[in-house]
């Protein structure tokens, strides 16, 4: 199986044993391959033009595992919608660590492999359609410049899974540059030895941050590092109308990459409230809650490194504490500064903030679709709405034209800054769930027509106004989680 270039570096596995279970997938009876992600494959330096679709697929299930792979479930805990629990992957496991050619690290994981030592109740099971949706999701947010997994392969099992019915089985490979996360921290935090915790920072260190490795507190410098990561990778949601459905910190890396796409969408009209999951009955991680809760996860993350920040525990903890409160600025900061490139606005202007929030006020009481009214002021629009001839977005319309020609700036220029921060085509919910429903009976002509289609959201491709547009049925959009 080399012929494929696999070259498995397992330096996870390396580690003790409290880290992770060594486990094989569980064999499957009729795999067969449904999507692969060749341009994916490129970059990683894989080649599957010499395998046949059979082989693809016992590769892709786990029935036939790579040469040099040692096949591992995690462990890890999770505050699950701030519940403290013990977890680790009760259905994902993980190969190795595959190095590309310019000596880059992915982790290769299964995702539906079977039971391992952290299901509980699962079947470690995955139906089709959740993989699919991971598979689109993770890939339209790696074409939107947002840091993500992403998805090598889906196979389908030839098994059932029982849920609420019985639905087609699945497995997804997933490619992250690594599956460590704040629950995994919590998880060696738990058991309180020290050692085994300064284990993993160091490699959390060496595997992401070496420029840290001879800082005189290694600890402080990573939190400091994750508080950048996520404010950026938040901000990012912020700016395409993201909702990640279920930030538990076993769903926060501390690579910085969006993580796990269960009961994740895209808001179509702006409302902060905003709230897929049908899980989340109190609305905890709705659009508006996004930053708050990133920041409860950091403080989570920052309790783990007390131990490193200063022998003297109470120094430590108002060291972390202060640490962690300088979240609201940097956020807030960066979160201005990506509502000025939606808006085309140069430098700065003491009235940008009430110039973004009096559009963001109207979009929320007009009920505007948030995505295209981006598109409306760059003249992208796929068909032109009334809302727009509204009095007050008229006024507004004229200060914000006013202030674009501040600071020496061109309508160009700023046009320019603005297409490459609003997307003109996100997965809209109602066309995701078409694609998956024709999935189901063999249809994969929608799914490889909007992966098309995501695969440039930020240009202009002419005929794609039916995938621009929320669906016209007033019936409330629900995700699940597919476990």
């Amino acid at each position: 199986m080399n012929k494929i270039n696999w070259n498995f570096d397992n330096t996870y596995f390396n580690l003790s044993k409290s880290f992770r279970e060594s486990i094989n997938p569980t064999p499957v009876k009729d795999p067969k391959i449904v999507l692969l992600n060749n341009n994916l494959a490129k970059s990683l330096n894989l080649d599957f033009s010499k395998i046949n679709d059979n082989e693809l697929s016992e590769i892709f299930s786990g029935n036939s595992l790579p040469t040099g792979s040692n096949s591992i479930a995690q462990a890890y805990a999770g505050h699950q919608f701030g519940h403290f629990t013990m977890l680790g992957d009760g259905r994902a496991i993980l190969l190795g660590e595959h190095v590309s050619s310019s000596n880059k690290k992915y982790d290769i994981q299964f995702k539906g492999t079977g039971k391992t030592a952290f299901s509980r109740n699962g079947d470690g099971r995955a139906a089709l359609g959740p993989m699919l949706r991971e598979y689109i999701i993770s890939e339209a947010m790696h074409a939107l410049n947002i840091p993500t997994t992403r998805s090598l392969a889906v196979v389908k099992t030839g098994e059932l899974v029982q849920r609420e019915k019985a639905l087609q089985g699945a497995i997804l490979t997933r490619v992250a540059s690594s599956h460590i996360r704040v629950g995994t921290f919590q998880y060696i935090a738990a058991r309180q030895k020290e050692d085994e915790l300064k284990t993993l920072l160091d490699y959390t260190i060496d595997r992401h941050y070496p420029d840290i490795k001879n800082s005189n507190n290694q600890a402080l410098d990573l939190l400091n590092i994750l508080i950048e990561r996520q404010c950026d990778l938040v901000v990012n949601w912020m700016r395409v109308g993201f909702i990640h459905g279920v930030m538990n910190t076993d769903n926060m890396t501390v690579s910085g990459e969006t993580i796990d796409y269960g009961p994740c969408a895209f808001m179509d009209t702006y409302d902060p409230k905003t709230v897929f999951s049908s899980i989340d009955q109190t609305g905890r991680y709705a659009y508006c809650n996004q930053p708050a809760i990133t920041k409860w996860n950091l403080a989570r993350f920052a309790e783990c490194l007390v131990p490193f920040f200063e022998k003297d525990q109470k120094k430590a903890i108002k060291i972390a504490t202060e640490t962690i409160n300088t979240f609201e600025k940097k956020y807030e900061e960066k979160w201005m500064n990506m509502m000025r490139d939606k808006l085309g606005l140069f430098g700065l202007d003491d009235k940008d903030k009430s110039l973004i929030l009096d559009l963001l006020t109207w979009m929320h009481e007009k009920k505007v679709d948030y995505t295209n009214t981006f598109c409306h002021l760059m003249k992208l629009a796929p068909k032109e709405n009334k809302l727009f001839e509204d009095n007050e977005f008229k006024i507004w319309k004229k200060k914000w034209e006013e202030r674009l020609l501040k600071n020496n700036n061109t309508l160009n220029k700023s046009i320019e800054l603005m297409k490459s921060n609003n997307p003109v085509v996100i997965p809209r919910n109602h066309k995701i769930e078409e694609a998956l429903e024709a999935a189901e009976q063999n249809d994969l002509e929608p799914i490889n027509k909007i992966l098309e289609i995501l695969e440039n959201p930020y240009d202009n491709q002419g005929e794609i106004t039916d995938y621009q547009f929320p669906s016209k049925s007033n019936e409330k959009y629900q995700t699940f989680c597919g476990t």
